[in-house]
């Protein structure tokens, strides 16, 4: 009752002294802090059951903190309506969902009065157009089947991330893992990932290197808390719970690289 609009975003995201729990015997998350500034990248770290994912579903109110607040330009989230909270925001998840219909039905959905011109620039940005006007049968007007069947993973996720540019949210909270695609795709999407965070506030539950070294703010959780904060090479001479992280599941990407540019030079 008597909420209000959320209008003209900036993207100043805070959550204070945020709690959640699906019952009141089970908390999930407790005394949670983040001050994402405009146009930041949070990345979010933790082992599976961290809270990682709540914290991001926090945000659009899928759920409602049980204590503590989250706002927006100083706005507290439950204030406002839920039609303009989720207005201003976008989320690219790991399984993207394609409707049945064309190329252009999907990457103009949120804006359906879109024009060609605006489409293709998304498109382009997305490092998606090159693909729809040359090995599409009927480019932007090719039929996809019931949530896009007929599209490579990688592909899908470019298309989402056309939609999102599109939208042009202030906001974008994103799941970037790409376990289950390629390398010469993982370069295209980090490449359309590095367009798309541009001047957004983005909370990115991050798997990949580069996203982490690239954060503003590298949170790490554990067992529903923030157990450390910063960015990377301050995180990596604490020898805390992020460098076992590093030393785990990061390290090897970081080796891969220094192969890789390695080999590149003459």
């Amino acid at each position: 009752p008597n909420a209000t609009e959320l209008v003209n975003v900036v993207g100043h995201v805070r959550f204070e002294n945020v709690a959640f729990g699906y019952t009141r015997l089970s908390p999930v998350l407790s005394g949670v802090n983040i001050d994402a500034k405009p146009g930041q990248v949070v990345a979010l770290l933790g082992p599976t059951g961290s809270g990682k994912t709540t914290v991001v579903n926090l945000l659009p109110r899928f759920y409602d903190v049980t204590e503590g607040r989250i706002t927006i330009d100083g706005k507290d989230i439950r204030e406002v309506s839920l039609a303009s909270l989720r207005r201003c925001m976008t989320i690219v998840q790991q399984e993207v969902f394609l409707f049945t219909g064309t190329i252009r039905d999907n990457i103009c959905y949120g804006i359906p009065t879109a024009t060609q011109e605006q489409i293709e620039h998304a498109a382009k940005t997305a490092r998606i157009h090159d693909f729809i006007v040359n090995d599409m049968e009927n480019g932007y007007d090719t039929w996809v089947g019931e949530r896009g069947s007929t599209l490579s993973g990688g592909q899908k996720q470019r298309v989402a991330m056309a939609r999102t540019l599109l939208l042009d949210p202030p906001i974008m909270i994103l799941d970037d893992s790409t376990s289950a695609v390629d390398t010469q795709t993982e370069y295209l999407i980090q490449q359309a990932l590095q367009e798309v965070m541009k001047g957004r506030t983005t909370f990115v539950i991050a798997q990949r290197l580069r996203t982490v070294k690239m954060a503003d703010q590298i949170l790490v959780l554990d067992k529903g808390q923030i157990v450390e904060q910063g960015k990377h090479e301050e995180l990596l001479q604490k020898d805390g719970f992020y460098r076992r992280i590093y030393d785990l599941e990061l390290r090897d990407q970081e080796e891969a690289l220094s192969t890789i540019a390695n080999a590149s030079v003459p």
